[in-house]
């Protein structure tokens, strides 16, 4: 399959990177209903880690069974599947070739006391090479005490990743240290976010679609002087792409808690409209009926292809 204008633009982005890595992420970027488009839309499945199995499958118990979080991600024609290790394990020889493959390499969960803020290695570089994955996933949270062996770990992850031609995603939350609650979401602090991944290597850029507010006392001033646009949520969009260099690295969104599908519809046409690469929906897809997130995925889909 002959690459188009657009994905070779994005993989000219990347011209410091070897053939491996350009090559799985001209895979991504080419697979699914959104192939050649430069969008992304892809399956995360790893909340069981974060909030239990009840708390992730419940609402929809189809979704205990790895395979059908396989099915749905194929079924939908989405850009790839994110998952642990157990799950692609668990399918990744029956559906191999079908769907891209992502392999998060860290985890938390929420049996932890106190203020933990870190998460552990559950996972190898070498795990997703046998897999057959096209890349690795890791979470950063800047701020937190664990925020510097968090980033040290990243940057031995990322040289391993790229060195065996896998392309690496950040999932880059920030949260503890300067940033309040409610901040962890403002549009400084996801900027930062996004900032900060690119600054590490990152290949792709996971961070939460960003609130009007500025939560840093020392960047206000940055932002008022500037006149840095936020009132609207494309506006943010388009300030966290200038922070992940000029929008010359993938930046996808988060789809965030589960709600209702003109919120996350509503939210994906803003995302668009504001230059994001795609998104990254879990609950909110695979909490809901095989029917209805089919329908919902098929709708996002389509806002992304300009046809929604």
């Amino acid at each position: 399959m002959r690459l188009t204008p657009k994905v070779k633009e994005i993989l000219s982005w990347y011209e410091a990177e070897n053939p491996g890595v350009k090559t799985n992420l001209a895979r991504l970027l080419m697979h699914g209903r959104l192939a050649g488009s430069g969008k992304l839309v892809i399956l995360p499945v790893d909340q069981g880690f974060e909030h239990g199995p009840a708390r992730s499958f419940a609402p929809n118990p189809a979704a205990y069974d790895p395979n059908y979080l396989f099915e749905l991600a194929i079924e939908a024609g989405l850009s790839a599947y994110a998952a642990p290790l157990g799950p692609l394990e668990f399918g990744a020889a029956r559906y191999a070739g079908e769907v891209p493959l992502i392999l998060k390499l860290n985890s938390a969960n929420s049996l932890a006391g106190g203020n933990v803020n870190d998460q552990a290695l559950t996972a190898t570089v070498d795990d997703a090479l046998r897999l057959g994955c096209v890349g690795v996933g890791f979470t950063i949270y800047p701020g937190s005490d664990a925020c510097y062996a968090m980033q040290e770990e990243l940057k031995e992850i990322i040289r391993e990743a790229k060195a065996k031609g896998l392309v690496p995603v950040v999932w880059s939350y920030p949260r503890g240290g300067k940033v309040s609650k409610d901040g962890e979401t403002a549009l400084d602090i996801v900027a930062y976010a996004a900032h900060m991944a690119a600054l590490m290597g990152a290949t792709i850029i996971k961070v939460k679609p960003p609130k009007a507010m500025i939560d840093l006392d020392a960047a206000k001033s940055a932002y008022e002087k500037a006149n840095v646009p936020m009132e609207t949520l494309p506006d943010r969009i388009r300030h966290v792409m200038q922070a992940a260099f000029n929008g010359k690295r993938l930046v996808v969104f988060s789809g965030g808690e589960a709600k209702g599908t003109e919120g996350v519809l509503n939210e994906i046409r803003q995302i668009a409209e504001g230059g994001g690469h795609g998104s990254i929906i879990g609950r909110n897809s695979f909490q809901r009926s095989k029917e209805d997130a089919l329908a919902l995925l098929d709708q996002v889909v389509k806002i992304y292809l300009g046809q929604a």
